[in-house]
């Protein structure tokens, strides 16, 4: 089997997804280390520490919104270019073999 050719928005639609998800976990690991240190802080200190970490808290959770979001639109944008070159590449290649069993 030769792929000759890759549908543009089918792979953009892809890597927005697989982006998307991976945007998602680093999400979730900023948030759950962004919660610990701005609870440590508030903890800790009074005044202009405790507002940083409340702050530092507060992005930590942002970060769970809008990784996924950004990852998700620069996935389908760079999916988008990657079809485009694949397929410029694979006229001049004659394609990609696959063997399938």
């Amino acid at each position: 089997m030769v792929i000759r050719k890759i549908g543009v928005l089918s792979l953009g639609k892809l890597m927005a997804i697989m982006y998307a998800l991976i945007g998602a976990l680093f999400g979730l690991l900023y948030a759950l280390f962004a919660l610990i240190g701005g609870g440590a802080m508030m903890a800790a200190g009074s005044g202009d520490a405790a507002l940083g970490g409340g702050m530092m808290m507060g992005l930590g959770v942002a970060a769970v919104i809008v990784l996924p979001i950004l990852y998700g639109i620069l996935g389908f944008i760079g999916g988008l270019i990657s079809a485009l070159f694949f397929n410029l590449a694979a006229r001049f290649a004659g394609g990609l073999e696959i063997e399938a069993s």
